[in-house]
């Protein structure tokens, strides 16, 4: 992950049964200041030509991603500017013996004394995140503690890289997130190679978008004039976005460029 400062492991023991068996289960813990941008992607074709150029290359072949956020009945976390979620990765367009990746998200704005101009332009908060084992025991978990589901999204996610040649382009992700309300490009690490990369692929800085995707989800239900719910691909877009993400996977996986 880009931006990483501090990664540490723990181990979680449990007797069964009340026998002198443990079962061990470790987990990885990463705590980092995560930088980003969002930009909206309006023509796939040309953003796949501005990649080539730079000779993006992809590093983590796409995702299909279940989100859940979780808050408290009052949204107590949402009115502090917090983020608790908990994500599910599976290879897209693969077999069903794939083994699911769970990961649990915490994020916080970082509170400096110092307004400075950076902070208007990225989303910069800190991160927290564990990879977990059980998404429904840590759910009821949750639960038992006050702080429920509230709001659903999933998206189809592949994430590229620079090439090690360029330097000023280190800890850099470039990853483009499919959703049901449109295609966006994430743009997460140093804020100099965000910049740089984002200027490389045609866009300016009133192109960056810093909302989360559920605030971009409301603003399009309001536009719709429709009630907001969970950003879902729908029954009735199935077929759509199977066509859509087998174009995808084509302009992105299958091309000796970004393989």
């Amino acid at each position: 992950m880009a931006g990483r400062s501090e990664s540490c492991s723990f181990g979680i023991v449990t007797e069964v049964g009340g026998c002198e068996k443990l079962v061990t289960s470790v987990v990885e813990e990463e705590v980092s200041k995560e930088r980003e941008i969002k930009l909206r992607i309006e023509d796939l074709l040309g953003l796949r030509r501005r990649l080539a150029k730079v000779r993006a290359r992809v590093v983590k072949p796409r995702l299909h991603e279940h989100n859940s956020l979780f808050d408290t009945d009052e949204r107590a976390l949402a009115k502090r500017e917090q983020l608790l979620r908990i994500r599910t990765e599976l290879p897209a367009g693969r077999g069903r013996k794939d083994v699911p990746r769970t990961v649990v998200t915490f994020k916080r704005p970082i509170v400096t004394l110092r307004a400075g101009k950076n902070r208007e332009r990225h989303k910069v908060r800190e991160e927290i995140e564990l990879e977990i084992s059980d998404a429904k025991a840590l759910a009821t978990i949750f639960e038992g503690l006050g702080v429920s589901r509230w709001f659903r999204y999933e998206k189809f996610r592949t994430t590229f890289r620079l090439p090690a040649s360029n330097a000023w382009a280190a800890g850099l992700l470039i990853e483009l997130d499919e959703t049901p309300i449109g295609i966006f490009l994430e743009l997460e690490g140093p804020a100099s190679a965000i910049d740089r990369a984002a200027k490389a692929l045609g866009f300016e800085r009133r192109d960056y978008i810093l909302a989360n995707y559920m605030v971009l989800y409301r603003e399009y239900c309001r536009r719709q004039g429709k009630e907001p719910r969970d950003m879902l691909f729908g029954k009735s877009q199935n077929g759509k976005r199977a066509a859509r993400s087998k174009k995808t996977q084509t302009f992105f996986v299958k091309t000796h460029f970004f393989s």
